[in-house]
C-alpha cells in the first residue's frame, strides 16, 4: 500500500501543477473573477492534500502499518477527488449546486487528518 500511496501522491502532484498552470495561463480570460477564485481554491487544497498523502505514503514506507494510516491515505485521495473535483467542475460549468458536494470532501479531509494524528499518537 505504501508504494501505491506514493504513486497516487505523485500523480496528484503532477495534476495539481498542471491544473494550476492551466488556470493561471489558460483560464484567466475565460473564467469570471469569482469562478477563478473557486478554481484557485481547488488547486490550493489539491496541493495541500497531495503533500499530506505523500507524507502518509512515506510513513507507510518507513514501516508504520496502522489501519488508521491506511484510512487516512484513502480519505486524503478521495477528499481531493470530491473537494477539489467539485470545485473544478463548478468553475468550468458554473453549476453552483456542485458547491453542495464540496463540504463532503472537506469532511473527508478532516477525518483523514484525525486518522493521521491518531497514527502519530500510536507511534509515540
Amino acid at each position: 500500500m505504501a508504494s501505491l500511496t506514493l504513486f497516487i501522491a505523485a500523480i496528484l502532484g503532477f495534476l495539481a501543477v498542471g491544473l494550476g498552470a492551466f488556470g493561471a495561463h489558460g483560464l484567466k480570460a475565460t473564467l469570471s473573477a469569482d469562478m477563478m477564485a473557486v478554481y484557485q481554491t481547488a488547486v490550493q487544497y489539491h496541493f495541500y492534500h497531495c503533500f499530506a498523502l505523500l507524507i502518509v505514503g512515506l510513513l507507510m514506507h518507513s514501516g508504520i502499518e496502522h489501519m488508521s494510516l491506511r484510512v487516512s491515505a484513502v480519505l486524503f485521495f478521495v477528499g481531493v477527488l470530491v473537494f477539489s473535483g467539485s470545485l473544478y467542475a463548478m468553475a468550468f460549468t458554473g453549476a453552483r449546486w456542485l458547491g453542495a458536494i464540496t463540504p463532503i470532501g472537506g469532511l473527508m479531509f478532516l477525518v483523514a487528518w484525525a486518522c493521521l494524528a491518531y497514527s502519530a499518537w500510536k507511534v509515540m
